[in-house]
Order: structure tokens, then sequence, then C-alpha cells
């Protein structure tokens, strides 16, 4: 009988004991967190990257990155792969998208869109290689358009053989000689220090020694009178006008020039990865590199420090550094030259529009330089390809754009008056028709 007791007595003590770890183990999920029945996984999705109107331009849809403009800005956006963003703004962007947070783009779409039209009319057209356009408002510094030719589609990338050469953002990222676009910069710190006026004459014949007994010589590819004017060196872009134009300038004031437009300094452009280009210390200038920086050899710069440095003049002398990112705080500004210098050049540059011809539209004023540089490569300059560049900005008297055109590589014509002036006729005539600008009727004469 005791022997029975016992043994429902310890069979009791099991059963409490079960039922004391039953009643532990449910009071922890109550302290420690809901049944897993209940658990409910929470999982963000990524933000979207607008431009600066609103228009989507990436977005998520389930678990698919879109991408609803297609191809447009297809460099500037960049690509996502199964991790995180590898390149452009859904790279740089990568945490703040990945926490939902959306990105607004100072691109304009309109812009965005003219610009890679008249740009991949360009390099077809001449059978280039490729290209690229920087847009930049003036007042503000805010990239419109930066268009890079041939195009990428961020939506369809995987398994292209050609996709790290298209996904390179060019407009940034390439950096090259201007050319001969560099030469109203020059005449515009020439004027600023008084060294000359537009209307003083030179002697220009078609070469000149420049450097002394170390020196080379340096010449010009399209005939012109044996003198001329400030303002024909720019109309006949005269190597050999701006070698004697830049003889008041000691090497380091004209670098110092240099360094205040832009080139080879960084460009602190939020939310994109940019070139510093070229610009060779103090230490190895002396007369013909002082020269050659006149009139953009031996000095480099990527489309949109052209750019950049174009707008200072557009902008009464001022430069601001772009801006890619709305609300992103302002970049540096200073001013390069007096507006005095830089309205001067402005007038400077529209008469070489009218009389060029290549970038001119009727009834409307745009200011501009072309310039054609030889591509330099380890062995020298390349005989056969070339860089065709343009710059300028519009309306002449009151601009509100800056653009800068380069395309690498046309084929049979190729300087820049030929290839890049059409490229910025066009953009410029899609934004005064996008402004609905009316054209100016010149007064005639009745009939009598």
């Amino acid at each position: 009988m005791e022997l029975k007791i016992r043994s429902r007595s310890r069979l009791m003590q099991i059963i409490a004991l079960m039922m004391f770890a039953t009643l532990v183990w449910a009071y922890a999920q109550i302290e420690w967190g809901p049944p897993n029945s209940i658990t409910v996984k929470h999982q963000t999705v990524r933000g979207s990257v607008l431009a600066s109107d609103g228009t989507v331009l990436a977005r998520t849809l389930g678990d698919k990155r879109v991408y609803p403009q297609g191809t447009l800005a297809g460099q500037v956006l960049g690509m996502l792969g199964d991790s995180g963003g590898l390149e452009g703004i859904e790279r740089t962007f990568d945490d703040s998208l990945q926490a939902g947070q959306d990105v607004r783009l100072t691109l304009d779409p309109s812009a965005q869109a003219i610009a890679e039209t008249a740009l991949a009319r360009g390099v077809q057209t001449h059978q280039a290689q490729y290209g690229t356009v920087v847009m930049l408002e003036t007042r503000t510094g805010r990239v419109l358009a930066a268009a890079t030719y041939p195009p990428f589609d961020p939506g369809n990338w995987r398994g292209r053989a050609d996709t790290q050469e298209r996904v390179k953002n060019r407009a940034f990222l390439d950096a090259y000689e201007p050319g001969s676009t560099m030469k109203a910069l020059t005449i515009a710190a020439a004027l600023n220090d008084g060294i000359t006026t537009p209307g003083t004459v030179y002697d220009t014949p078609m070469s000149r020694h420049v450097g002394g007994r170390w020196g080379h010589n340096i010449g010009d590819a399209v005939d012109h009178p044996p003198s001329l004017t400030t303002q024909q060196v720019l109309r006949y872009s005269s190597n050999v006008g701006m070698s004697h134009i830049v003889e008041g300038f000691t090497h380091q004031k004209l670098r110092d020039y240099l360094v205040a437009y832009g080139f080879g300094q960084k460009v602190n452009l939020t939310g994109a990865v940019t070139a510093q280009g070229i610009l060779k210390p103090i230490e190895k200038w002396n007369d013909l590199e002082r020269a050659t920086n006149s009139f953009g050899q031996g000095v480099s710069g990527t489309t949109l420090q052209v750019a950049a440095a174009y707008n200072a003049v557009a902008n009464d002398g001022l430069y601001v550094s772009p801006r890619l990112i709305e609300g992103a705080p302002a970049g540096e500004r200073h001013e390069v030259v007096r507006a005095s210098s830089a309205r001067a050049v402005r007038d400077m540059l529209k008469n070489v529009v009218v009389e060029g011809k290549f970038a001119s539209i009727d009834g409307y004023d745009l200011s501009g330089k072309t310039g054609t540089a030889q591509v330099a490569t380890e062995n020298g300059y390349s005989s056969s390809v070339y860089k065709s560049t343009y710059a300028g900005f519009f309306p002449s008297d009151t601009p509100r754009v800056t653009v800068a055109v380069m395309i690498h590589g046309a084929q049979g014509e190729y300087q820049g008056s030929q290839v890049a002036a059409p490229v910025f006729r066009e953009i410029a005539s899609g934004m005064l028709s996008e402004w609905g600008t009316a054209p100016e009727v010149t007064a005639t004469e009745p009939a009598k």
C-alpha cells in the first residue's frame, strides 16, 4: 500500500513539473514576442528616382526594378544588381534608396530628351564612336541634361557584352582637350586684365614659332588675313593670334584663370562620380605651354567642366558649381571675370555664331565657339581621330542655359563647326520651342 502511494506521489510531481514548464514557456512567449503564427515580416520597398518635375525615372514594382522612361538618362541612373546599386544614382544613393527614400534629380525630362535626340543624330550622321552633351541652368548651375550616346538601358543590361562601355557616364568621366572652345575663356580673362580689347590688332601669319630655342611652331588651320583683331581671332579661330594675346599674361596668372574656370579641379557633384582632368603644375609651364593652354591643348576637362566654365561667361563672370540633386547644398560660387568682361565676350561670341552659320538660327541670338582637337595617345597626337566640340549659351543677352557638346571619332568631316555645332543648334531650337520663344522680326523698309 505504501509503495503505491509513493508511486502516485512521484507521478503527481512529474505532472506538476510538466505543467509548470508549460506555464513558463507560455509566459516567455508573451513576454518576449508574439507566437510565430502571427509574426509579419516587413520588407522596405526601394525608393524611386524622380526628375525635377516629378517624372518617375526608376521605381520598384513588386520585386522588379523598372525604368518607365526607357533609356532616358540611362547613364545617370546607372544599374541595379542583385544586392544593390552598381553604377550611377542607383549606386551613389544605394543606402537611401534601400531605406525607401526617393531621390529627385535636377534633370528636366524635356531638355534631356532634346539633348539625347540631337546627340544621337549627330553621332549617327558622322559615323562617330560616341558623344556627350551637358546642359546647365545658367543662374543656378542645375544640370538640366546630361546625355551620352550610344544609349544605355538600365532595365535591360544583363548578358550584354557592351554593358560596361554603355553604362559609363562619359559626360562626367571622359576628359579630353577642349581645343578652340578655350579661346573664348582666355579672351574673357585677357579683357578682364586689360591686356587686349575686341579691336586690338595682331600680326597673324599662318604659323609662328613660340618658345625660343626649345619651342615649337604653332599654326592655323583656317586661311585668314595677315592681321587680325581679337574679334577676328575668335572668328577665324587663330592659334597664332592667341599666342600674341597671352603674351600679356604671366604663366601663373593665366593658369590661375584656368583654375578659376574649374580646369584641373575636382567637381563636387553630389550623386555622381566625376573626373578632374589635367592642368599641369606651374613648374612645367613655359611660353609654349602658356600659348597652347590658351587655345585648349595640353589641358583637359570633361564636358561637364567645359559647360561649367562657359556657364561662368554666361552668368556675368560668376562660376557656380553644377548641381544634380534637388535640395542639395549649393556648391562653390566665385567671380572669374567681371560682368563687363563676360558680357563683352558674349557679344563677341554672338558675332562668331552669326558669321559662322553652322550654329545660327534665324531670328534668335545664340553665342558659342567651336573646337577641334586631335586625340592624344601614348605615341603623340592621332592624325585620324578627333574630338569635335562646341560650347555656348542662349539667348545671348540674357542666357538661360549653357550647353557643351563633344563628339568623338567622326568619320569624313570632323571639324567642330561641321559636327558639333549642328547638335548645339538643334538643342537650341528644341529648347526655344519648348519655352515658346518667338523669333525677333527684323524691320524692313516699306515698299515704294
